[in-house]
C-alpha cells in the first residue's frame, strides 16, 4: 500500500537466511485513511527472525477532565491502626486537639471550623501513623545483561550484513547464552 524498497516490505526471514516473506501485517478495521505509513525495520533487536513492523497513524484523543487532573495524595500508613497502642495514641491526640479547638472560639465561621478539624485530624494521623513509603523495586537488569545484549545486537547486525553459516552459528550461540542469563536473573529476582 505504501511505496518502499522491497527490503522494507519483508517481515520474516527463514532460518537459512535466503527466503524472505511478508507475513506480518497491520490490520485497521476503520478509518484506514488515518494510517500514514507502514514499513519493517530489520535492524531492531527483537531476537527473532521476524522484523519489527511499524505503522504511523494519526488520531485524535479526547482526555476526560478527571483523567487530566493528577492527584498527588499523601498515603497514610493505615496498617498501624491495627496495633492497639498506636490506635489509642491516635485517639488521644485527636481528642486533645479537638478539645483545644472548642476552647478557642465558638463564634468562628463554620467553614473555618471544619477546615481546622480536618487539619488537626491529618496532622495527628501523620504524626502517629506516618506515611506509606513507596516500594523501591530493584531491577534484575545489570551490567552483565547489558553487555550480553550488546553482543547479541552486534552478532545480529553481522549476520544481516553477511548471512553465512558461521555468523548465523555465532548469533545462535550468543542468543542462547543471553537467554539463559536473562532467565536466571529473572528467577533470582522473583525469588528475592
Amino acid at each position: 500500500m505504501f511505496p518502499h524498497r522491497i527490503i522494507k516490505k519483508y517481515t520474516c526471514t527463514t532460518p537459512d537466511g535466503k527466503t524472505q516473506n511478508q507475513i506480518d501485517h497491520i490490520f485497521i478495521d476503520r478509518w484506514h485513511s488515518s494510517v500514514l505509513d507502514v514499513r519493517s525495520f530489520r535492524g531492531a533487536d527483537c531476537d527473532t527472525n521476524h522484523s519489527l513492523g511499524v505503522g504511523k497513524v494519526t488520531g485524535r484523543l479526547a482526555v476526560s477532565k478527571q483523567a487530566a487532573q493528577t492527584l498527588d495524595v499523601e498515603r497514610l500508613n493505615l496498617r498501624k491502626l491495627s496495633e492497639l497502642e498506636v490506635r489509642k495514641k491516635y485517639q488521644i491526640k485527636i481528642s486533645n486537639r479537638l478539645t483545644a479547638l472548642e476552647i478557642l472560639n465558638d463564634s468562628e465561621n463554620i467553614n473555618r471550623a471544619c477546615e481546622n478539624i480536618e487539619e488537626n485530624i491529618k496532622t495527628s494521623a501523620k504524626e502517629n501513623l506516618g506515611l506509606n513509603e513507596l516500594k523501591q523495586h530493584k531491577t534484575w537488569f545489570d551490567e552483565n545483561s547489558l553487555r550480553l545484549l550488546e553482543e547479541r545486537k552486534q552478532a545480529k547486525m553481522q549476520s544481516l550484513q553477511n548471512p553465512n553459516q558461521s555468523r548465523v552459528d555465532i548469533l545462535n550461540n550468543v542468543r542462547r547464552e543471553a537467554n539463559r542469563h536473562f532467565m536466571s536473573k529473572k528467577k533470582e529476582y522473583l525469588k528475592a
